[in-house]
């Protein structure tokens, strides 16, 4: 799936259509240290293998997430693009 660097759409803190720049959204990294990771760990410990919980099940396809930044006022507005696909989202080469 093809997508421009720069396209024109509505930025809610300047209240009108402006320039933005298309960044790749990248989900930061998980530390480990979360309430639910931690009490998840307490429940394990002295047993063998999974206690509590569902297996997860992988999805084949996903969601495209973009972040539109405003050349006006910076400020960045996640978009979904599409519905779920398994094709990779690429910036065009103008």
């Amino acid at each position: 799936m093809e997508m421009k660097r720069e396209i024109n759409a509505y930025c809610p803190w300047c209240n009108k259509h402006t320039l933005h720049t298309v960044k790749m959204y990248s989900k930061g990294t998980n530390t480990g240290q979360d309430m639910g990771t931690r009490r998840a760990e307490r429940k394990r410990k002295g047993y063998v293998g999974k206690v509590k919980g569902k297996a997860t099940v992988k999805k084949l396809a996903k969601r495209q997430k973009v972040i539109l930044i405003c050349k006006e006022c910076k400020h960045g507005v996640e978009r979904v693009i599409g519905s779920r696909t398994k094709k990779k989202l690429e910036f065009k080469v103008e």
